[in-house]
């Protein structure tokens, strides 16, 4: 059977939809945004294309580090994330954070 991770944004859902997925998903919460532009400088590099430089913030690295341990136990990963843009941003910084292959995540 394979082991299937669920990332959602709040850790309100992920308890929820935990109730009501088997026990091969295990489901995680990102508590939001995990990446964002640096404050201390411009988060653009105006020489290449304006090319963003991102940061994880310090109180995201310890969820960071959380969902890369469970990702090393799953087979496929489902992104979860709201259906709106901050969703879709959250799920696309996930995906590039995490270093997710297209053959092994979905965006549901």
């Amino acid at each position: 059977m394979s082991k299937i991770l669920v990332i959602v944004e709040s850790p309100t859902k992920a308890k929820t939809i935990s109730k009501y997925l088997g026990s091969n998903y295990k489901v995680l919460s990102s508590f939001g945004h995990i990446r964002d532009l640096p404050k201390s400088k411009i988060g653009v590099d105006t020489d290449h294309n304006f090319e963003p430089t991102y940061t994880i913030p310090t109180k995201a690295k310890k969820k960071v580090s959380e969902l890369k341990k469970a990702l090393k136990e799953a087979d496929e990963v489902l992104l979860a994330t709201d259906e709106d843009r901050e969703g879709e941003a959250i799920a696309w910084h996930l995906a590039e954070i995490l270093k997710l292959k297209d053959d092994k995540v979905k965006r549901i």
